[in-house]
């Protein structure tokens, strides 16, 4: 009579799965069996062929769609029961092609106009209601009490930096941001006046000069980067501790030489044939 088998099954595979399932968020990977749906054959599918496509039940297919809807990443077609992906697919890759190439241009200018004037310099570009902080060079090892670095965002209506980017857009663009950015967290100082007369005053005179909203102790002066036709792709910012640098110095010391820095990355940016940054 044959011995039994008493050898237990390796669970390991199930041990794996299930691991890697605790480490990745599969709601997320759900949205993108969704977007994968679509084909450039089937560039437009019901709610059923999605889901039998995306192997997902109607209802969590249906909550995917909601939200890339809402997100702006999925459209409905009027008068059907359709949808279809849009352009902003494309911005995803795009966008990351465009900064990398962006910071290419910006960070040897950052640093010769940080060699000049010892102090902070950032540059950023406007990401929805934000600003998104592409590049920014330190004048030695100083540090100025925020913590701003490559990749932090903030709202575009609460920052210096931001102002000189939004004055130079459209109204109803400026419109727009400020009606989201009602919704933000975001903690900083209100503004002494209202933002229409902050963003009339930096187009008059072409850059501003403030103390910061959110971070104590630091003045900024900001100068919009704007291409061939006036649109802004972005925005330097300069950073200074108050307590040794005031608003006339910093003006003195900083202003020619950050609007000099503006105006040879927008002609960077037009010899390089870069593309629009701006959503």
């Amino acid at each position: 009579m044959a011995p039994r088998n008493t050898t237990k099954s390796e669970p390991t595979n199930s041990a794996d799965e299930d691991k890697s399932q605790r480490s990745t968020v599969q709601s997320l990977a759900k949205g993108f069996r969704v977007l994968e749906a679509f084909t450039a054959e089937k560039d437009e599918l019901t709610l059923s062929q999605i889901a039998a496509k995306a192997d997902l039940d109607p209802g969590t297919t249906y909550r995917m769609l909601n939200t890339l809807v809402d997100l702006g990443y999925v459209s409905r077609i009027p008068e059907s029961k359709r949808f279809s992906l849009t352009l902003k697919i494309l911005n995803l890759g795009f966008h990351a092609i465009a900064h990398t190439d962006l910071r290419s241009l910006v960070r040897p200018v950052l640093k010769g106009l940080v060699s000049e004037i010892s102090e902070a310099a950032s540059f950023a570009v406007l990401q929805g209601a934000d600003v998104l902080y592409l590049e920014r060079v330190r004048a030695g090892i100083t540090r100025l009490g925020v913590d701003i670095r490559i990749g932090t965002t903030v709202p575009a209506c609460q920052t210096a930096i931001g102002q000189s980017i939004l004055a130079f857009l459209p109204e109803h663009e400026v419109e727009r941001i400020e009606a989201l950015s009602l919704s933000t967290s975001f903690k900083s100082k209100a503004l002494s006046r209202p933002l229409s007369e902050v963003l009339e005053k930096i187009r008059t005179d072409g850059y501003i000069i403030t103390d910061s909203l959110f971070a104590e102790g630091l003045r900024i002066l900001a100068v919009p980067v704007l291409d061939i036709d006036g649109y802004p792709v972005g925005a330097i910012s300069i950073a200074a501790p108050a307590v040794r640098c005031t608003t006339e110095e910093l003006e003195r010391r900083a202003l020619t030489v950050t609007l000099t820095a503006a105006k040879n990355i927008g002609r960077a940016l037009l010899a390089s044939g870069s593309v629009n940054s701006s959503p």
